[in-house]
């Protein structure tokens, strides 16, 4: 696994074009909170990412607010392996093709599992 997260450029924090939508977001990401970690929340209405507004020691939960929204026409959250490994890694697939890697804290968490039941992007 850790040679195919290598070979696909898996194991930068995206896919390294400043200019894209990804790179974009993140350029903003932390204008949003300076704490490090963000719990994301998917569905059908699209991808929200919250955050405490500035670093906690404790309760990140309970501090945090939504501090973006991404519609399903601006982004999609997907598996990179479509569950052939289990792992930690998912990403939030731009619509011109960029990406944001995510970690989870499990292995084939519930939000691999609502990745991997939604068609991939161009899946007729």
């Amino acid at each position: 696994m850790d040679a195919a997260v290598e070979q696909r450029g898996l194991d930068n924090v995206f896919d390294g074009d400043w200019n894209g939508a990804a790179g974009q977001f993140l350029l903003r990401w932390y204008s949003h909170s300076t704490h490090h970690e963000r719990l994301l929340f998917a569905g059908p209405d699209g991808i929200v990412l919250a955050a405490p507004p500035k670093r906690v020691s404790s309760g990140r939960d309970k501090h945090a607010q939504v501090v973006a929204r991404l519609s399903p026409d601006e982004a999609t959250l997907e598996d990179p392996f479509s569950g052939e490994f289990e792992t930690r890694i998912l990403l939030i697939r731009f619509r011109d093709g960029s990406w944001l890697r995510v970690d989870t804290e499990e292995s084939r968490s519930e939000l691999h599992m609502y990745a991997l039941r939604r068609p991939s992007p161009g899946a007729s």
